[in-house]
Parts: structure tokens; sequence; C-alpha cells
């Protein structure tokens, strides 16, 4: 802002000059009383100057309608929409979320400084302001294979512009509780810029969240049920209450928000799918929720608004007040949070669902150098690859990871070999598919620099009868998993994936039934949005043809099986992981 800007607001806020808009007679969402009342709204240079009598080159009758602040998706994955910051920002627009707190670490796990320096460029030029949380943990373990690691030194500098707010989720315990060099310096450098660190606390015990407070680390989105919720706010976090395509944690901690600690409480979406915002919105659909569940909407929309501001220092955002950027939501209906108009700056962008006054042509901003780069580098493969071997003794069990569906927790379950239908045949040399069991393979190689390593496992609970689905999406070194039913349509679908340079595939009879190519570093495309539509439905009409009982995401829930820091077993290309323990295990013992 410039001095003749700062006094233009100064005389339009007392009524010597004329306000650009006028919105009079709107019932305004007062997030700092959590209250509600009639008034007029007056907005010069795009800022809010004040409440009360005013008169506009341009006049809005608000009777009757709502207006409350932009929404801040506190805590999100753009890489996980599938699409590229200049789509992703067209549908969150239109869900009513003007600002998002993003962390970049799918690409850089990928690309390392080049994914970062590519999501800051493509997140120029939009009207929609993406912030940045810079990667904490790449790799995020010592247990996985990444295609870049980034040091502490490797981060400082990004501090310096004005877009990055801190450190994102620190999900490495250990290496914070054993005071690990690299990851003390990458809190030390945040702490020293005066940044925000962000939490990622599966599974942490009070105790284990008190280390993380004194590690200065303060935010979680990953708690599973309000008592934990509630024992990290006393420790002094903030909880980032997650509802994505598949981690769906709303309805469980909602009873953790109370008229008294509402304000440590945010909303975000972590990882969501473009076509799943659209069908089903985002963080405006939790607000939703949350005022049918009974909580007051200004309680809801503070913790999408005034909280991430706080919580993040965006000290000029998040309500309607004098002093604030006119990033406003005009709503029809309150207590359904029906959006009428979406303003961005004081200019409307959103009218009645349609995206307005927003340029078109960005769509492959930034994107160009790096379509035709291939992210999907694979060893010589064979069948003989997929093949888990199992000993002559059946008494013995298996380990078998278990899918717990629309969480991205797992169950490590123990199995006897000799209760498994498909493995009665004394002569059973290696693992057979087991449909009445509803158990298949999951396997996942590295593929990032061809170093031949391929985890090999035993899943439950996918519902896959036949074929095999793959991806390159695999949290958060993104290498390329797959699970199937037998190893020619396991086999096949890799080789298409690395064909493809990258994305998500079905396959069946060494078909293929339906795939999208992402061919951003195997996770984004640069296509629109409207485009890639189709290709996501088709996946899903696909999965229900090997899968026909499957009633929520498999592949976001494929994506997360390999994320070695949530519990309780997952799989990377080094092998069976058991969380809880923190070490590898044997697929039978």
């Amino acid at each position: 802002m410039n001095k003749q800007t700062l006094v233009n607001h100064i005389k339009a806020s007392s009524g010597s000059i004329k306000c650009d808009l006028v919105i009079k007679n709107i019932t305004i969402i007062d997030v700092f009383n959590k209250d509600r009342f009639v008034d007029n709204v007056g907005i010069k240079d795009g800022y809010i100057v004040g409440i009360g009598e005013y008169e506009g080159e341009k006049n809005i009758d608000g009777t009757n309608k709502y207006i409350c602040p932009g929404l801040i998706d506190s805590h999100c994955h753009i890489e996980s929409s599938l699409v590229t910051p200049a789509e992703y920002y067209k549908v969150a627009l239109i869900n009513g979320i003007t600002s998002v707190i993003a962390d970049p670490h799918e690409i850089s796990n990928v690309m390392g400084t080049d994914g970062l320096n590519f999501m800051l460029d493509a997140s120029e030029e939009i009207p929609f302001d993406v912030y940045f949380m810079l990667p904490s943990c790449v790799p995020g373990t010592s247990f996985e294979s990444s295609g870049a690691t980034l040091l502490a030194k490797d981060l400082k500098n990004f501090y310096k512009n004005h877009k990055v707010l801190g450190l994102a989720e620190v999900m490495d315990y250990p290496a914070v509780s054993n005071c690990e060099e690299n990851m003390i310096d990458k809190i030390y450098d945040a702490m020293t810029f005066n940044k925000v660190i962000d939490g990622h606390g599966a599974g942490l015990t009070p105790m284990m969240t008190n280390t993380y407070r004194s590690a200065n680390i303060l935010t979680d989105h990953e708690c599973n049920n309000a008592k934990e919720a509630l024992e990290k706010v006393r420790r002094g976090m903030y909880i980032l209450i997650r509802e994505g395509s598949v981690a769906k944690n709303l309805k469980e901690l909602l009873p953790a928000v109370n008229e008294n600690n509402s304000n440590r409480f945010c909303i975000c979406t972590d990882d969501k799918h473009i076509d799943d915002i659209e069908l089903n919105g985002s963080i405006n659909s939790s607000i939703t929720y949350a005022i049918k569940t009974g909580l007051r909407p200004e309680t809801a929309i503070q913790m999408a608004t005034i909280n991430p501001s706080n919580l993040y220092k965006l000290n000029n955002k998040g309500a309607i007040a004098p002093g604030y950027i006119a990033d406003f939501v005009l709503l029809d209906n309150l207590e359904e949070f029906k959006i009428s108009q979406v303003y961005k700056e004081g200019i409307l962008v959103v009218n009645d669902g349609e995206i307005i006054n927003c340029k078109d042509d960005l769509t492959n901003h930034s994107c160009i150098n790096h379509t035709c780069d291939n992210y999907v580098n694979l060893p010589t493969l064979s069948e003989y690859n997929f093949k888990i071997n199992i000993p002559n003794n059946k008494s013995n069990k298996l380990n078998v990871i278990s899918i717990i569906p629309n969480k991205l927790e797992s169950i490590h379950l123990k199995l006897n070999i000799s209760d498994i239908a498909s493995m009665k045949d004394t002569n059973c040399e290696f693992f057979k598919f087991s449909p009445i069991d509803d158990l298949i393979k999951i396997c996942v190689i590295e593929r990032h620099k061809a170093s031949g390593n391929i985890g090999l496992g035993i899943l439950k609970g996918l519902g896959i009868k036949e074929g095999a689905i793959g991806t390159t999406i695999a949290h958060d070194s993104h290498n390329l998993i797959l699970a199937g039913t037998n190893d020619k349509d396991m086999l096949f679908a890799a080789k298409e994936l690395e064909k493809m340079h990258g994305g998500i595939i079905v396959v069946k009879d060494e078909t293929v039934l339906a795939h999208i190519k992402l061919e951003i570093g195997g996770l984004m495309t640069s296509r629109k949005y409207t485009e890639i539509e189709s290709d996501l439905k088709n996946l899903h009409s696909a999965i229900k043809i090997i899968a026909p009982s499957i009633n929520f995401n498999p592949f976001l829930t494929l994506s997360f099986l390999s994320l070695p820091v949530i519990p309780e077993l997952k799989i990377t290309d080094k092998g069976l992981f058991d969380v809880v323990n923190f070490k590898f295990i044997d697929i039978c013992e």
C-alpha cells in the first residue's frame, strides 16, 4: 500500500470521499464477538474502510443477505487436487475460499527445490492467495526413497518470500525428540524468521505432544477423536480439523469445540481431489456440517476465517472490519451456507456459482518446462518381481495391512496362513489372491532413480476382485504403488504408468479400463480441471468393474498406504513397515 492509498482509505472511512463499493443493509457476521448485526459495509481500493453510513460509486442492497469473510483453508496440498494452482483456485473460489495455506511437500519430494519454485511461480497472477509452508520432511523418513532431499540450508532463503509463512507439517517425531541436527536447524530457522511451525502428530501421546510444543510446533491436523484434540489444545496447540477425500475427522472432532476454546480450532481439507471439491465442496461444506450438528454459525465461520488468519499471522484477513482486505462472501442462507457471490479484494469473482472477472489463459502458466519431463524411472520388471514367497510351514502367520475406509490409519493384522482359503494347498509356494478373504497384493516400486527397490505386502479391505490399480501418487515420497489380484496385471499397470510419465490407472486382463495422465512430476496435470473431470469419472466407473462393492475413494486410500508415519502398518519401496514399533518386518513370521 502506498501513501496515497492510505490517505484514500482514511478519507473514505470518514466519509470525506466516496467508497468504491458499499453493501447496504447486510447482516454482518462478526467473527470477533461471534455475533451478527445489520449495517452497511464500505470498501475502498480493495479494503474494508468502515461499517456504518457510507455512499459508494456503486451501492448494493444486501437486505436479507449475509456477509462473511472469505474462507481460508488452513492446510492443503494443492498437488492432491491433481491440478495446478492456476486451475485449483477456480473451484476454490466457487466454494467461497479466497486463501489457502499450502504445503508443497508432494512435488518437493519428487522435484526438490524445483518443485517449490514451480508452485510459487504457478500461484502468481491469479485472483487468489496461495501461501506456503516449507516442507520439513523431504524425504518424510529414512524408511523410504524420495526423489529429492531438502536440508535446512536448502529452505532458508525461501523464508524471504512474502508468500512463505512457516515450516510445514513436522512428521518425523524421532528426528525432533532425538534432536537430529538437520531437523533442529529447520525448526530454529523458522523460529528465527518468526514463522509458524506446523505439526503432524499422528499417534503422539500427551508426553510426545509436550516435546512437539517444546520444539515450537504449534498445530496438528492428525487428531482422531475429541479427547486427543482437547489434550493438545491444553498444551497450547491449534487443531486443524480435516475433512478430505480420504481422511475425514470432522464428525469425531467437532464435539471438542465449544464457545470457550473455538479460537484454537481451524478447518482444512489436507488432501482432496478436484472432482470431490466440485461435487461436495471444500471447507464450506465443513461449515455447513458443523452448523447442522449444533455449532453456532458464527463459531463455525470463525474457524474458517479469523482463526487461521491469526494463527498464520495474516493480520489483514479473515474479518469484516475496517483495515481488512475486502475478501468476502455474500450468502443467501446462513444455516446452509448458500453462497450467492464471492469478492476478492472488493472485486466480484463469483456470481451464482460462475467464475467471472478471472483470466482464463493461466492454465499452463509455469507448467511448460515440466510437462515433458519424465519422473517415472523404473527398473526392468517381470512377473517374478511381484511374487511373495510363503514358507512350507503353514502354522506361520502373515503380516497384513488392513484398510480402514475414510481413514489414513491402517490395522496391522496377523493372519494364520492355514486360515486363508487360497493357501490351504500344502504345496503352495507363493501367496495367492484370496477373494473370499479379500486379500490381494500391494507393491511399492522406487520410481525416481530406478534403484530396483521393490516393497511387497498383502492388503485387506480394498475390495478388488480382479485386475489391478496403480498410481505414482504415493505419500510422501511418491514412488509407484500398485494393488492387484494377479502379477500380470500389476506388471502391465506399472509399465503403462511409466509410459504415461505418471498418473492413475485401472487395468483388467492386461487392458487399460481407465487412466488419468499426470505429467507434472507424476502428481499433477496442466490441463483444465473441467477436462480431467471426465477422466476421474471414468476412473471411478472403472473401479466398480473390478471392485463392485467399494464405497470409498480407492485411489487416495492406496496413495496413503505408503506413508510410514501413520499407524499401524504401511509399506514403502524398502518393505513392510511397522509404524508403531518403527521398524521393518517380514511378511511371514
